[in-house]
């Protein structure tokens, strides 16, 4: 720490001005090939922020430990998760496979690159999530005289087909889009791919097991009722980055990698182990994770990635906002 210190204080000053620490920044965000990332100068000056600790617009040596310790320590050495998203046979070629919903995407196509990812990289952790559906799940389109629409509903009990969107009476209403029966728990079409390679140490998470409410993100239900084990299994392995991947990128993975980002981490869509519904819809779910400081990539780069040898400015620029939210909360304690 005190040798990084010492070697971007140019001016030998004992403080890092944001010009110094612009230098740390094209020595860090860089890859192995010689690529360096540019920083947005916004950027630049808000990560700088977050570290000058007392405002007096330089960084001393107490606050460079901050930062050395929680900052680039994560950005060069990260704790990296990689989460396989329902690649399940009912989506691969069962009741509501990807080919069927969308004729140019075949679910099947996820299987050889992720299984290459978990020949080649060494992640800290591998999960693997399931759609685990009750038979009177509110999602089937055949439970639907089960359940009461509301009258604010844009689709009535009689017209609604399979992928509407109706309104379920509450307390408290509930919008929900209507699929074919699938993913029955403890049947074939839930069961993982037979070619889908079961690393021995993977975690199986289970999710949309309440009848009464759908569940895409591996992390919540829909509603936000109810969490699955996957933030405990993450804490638990120390995880800082997660690699997201498989069926349906605009659905279950989309939802998944925007929870991921709300809950703090640094998170990564891997592009070509993804397959989707709706080209419009995947377009829109790249869209969001980028704005939130996401990144998407090819398979191919996420080995360099994991052990630290090509890093982006966008991760690390969502761990900066991460530490300062926590700096800010442990001063609010404090007060």
């Amino acid at each position: 720490m005190d040798a990084c210190f010492t070697a971007f204080d140019k001016d030998e000053d004992g403080y890092l001005s944001v010009q110094e620490f612009e230098f740390i920044c094209r020595a860090l965000f860089r890859n192995d090939r010689g690529k360096v990332y540019n920083v947005e100068e916004h950027q630049l000056k808000k990560i700088y922020s977050v570290f000058d600790l007392n405002g007096d617009g330089r960084i001393d040596r107490e606050e460079f430990e901050i930062c050395w310790n929680r900052w680039i320590k994560v950005c060069t050495r990260p704790k990296s998760a990689f989460l396989i998203v329902d690649v399940q046979n009912d989506f691969i070629t069962g009741s509501l496979n990807i080919k069927q919903c969308a004729a140019q995407h075949d679910g099947s196509e996820v299987i050889e690159p992720i299984n290459r990812l978990l020949e080649t990289v060494q992640f800290d952790g591998v999960f693997y999530s399931l759609d685990w559906h009750p038979i009177d799940h509110v999602s089937f389109i055949d439970n639907l005289h089960l359940r009461e629409v509301d009258p604010s509903s844009g689709i009535s009990k009689e017209a609604a087909q399979v992928y509407d969107t109706v309104t379920f009476k509450g307390p408290p209403l509930l919008k929900q889009r209507l699929w074919p029966r699938h993913c029955i728990q403890d049947s074939w079409g839930a069961q993982l791919h037979k070619d889908l390679k079961i690393v021995d140490n993977g975690i199986k998470i289970y999710k949309g097991t309440n009848p009464e409410v759908d569940s895409y993100s591996v992390f919540w239900d829909n509603k936000k009722m109810m969490d699955t084990s996957l933030s405990t299994q993450l804490q638990g392995k120390g995880a800082t980055d997660i690699y997201i991947c498989g069926l349906a990128y605009d659905v279950c993975v989309g939802a998944t990698a925007v929870d991921a980002l709300k809950s703090g981490y640094r998170t990564v869509l891997i592009d070509d182990c993804s397959r989707g519904v709706d080209l419009v819809d995947i377009e829109k779910t790249k869209a969001t994770v980028i704005a939130d400081n996401g990144v998407i990539v090819n398979s191919s780069q996420v080995k360099a990635m994991v052990e630290g040898r090509d890093r982006r400015p966008e991760l690390g620029y969502k761990l900066a906002l991460e530490i300062k939210q926590k700096l800010n909360f442990v001063d609010d304690a404090n007060q």
